[in-house]
């Protein structure tokens, strides 16, 4: 195993810092290296997406060019939507293993918090996708 010749005989995970200290790294040093993204870009992203954050000059710049746009003030609602959707794709992934192993309880618990996640995502996000 290659592994074996780069990485002690320890377990792999407690690499992980190094390798998020390594990917971190690569992620800071690709964004300075690289050009700056067109202004034009970042403007038509941020009236599609309408992202919350440190978006302040293209939203200042947006607003200059169209005063009547209105940025997205749901933050609350949206990390809500969040964690149910995390919630929810769990659910998605461990629902196949429980049907294969034929665990019928497990499966039924995770059927039913699908559900009530899916419910919920419908009313807080999909149906609201059309005031945007």
């Amino acid at each position: 195993m290659i592994f074996s010749l780069i990485i002690p005989s320890v377990q792999l995970l407690y690499w992980f810092p190094v390798l998020f200290a390594i990917s971190l790294g690569g992620s800071v040093i690709g964004s300075y290296a690289t050009a700056p993204t067109d202004m034009t870009v970042l403007r038509s992203f941020y009236t599609t997406v309408r992202p919350w954050g440190f978006w302040g000059p293209i939203k200042a710049l947006v607003m200059e060019k169209d005063p009547s746009f209105v940025p997205n003030k749901n933050f609350k609602l949206n990390m809500f939507n969040v964690v149910i959707g995390t919630i929810t794709q769990c659910c998605l992934t461990i629902l196949p293993m429980y049907l294969i192993l034929a665990q019928k309880a497990s499966l039924i618990v995770t059927i039913a918090i699908l559900v009530v996640t899916i419910t919920i995502l419908k009313k807080t996000w999909w149906n609201k996708l059309k005031d945007y």
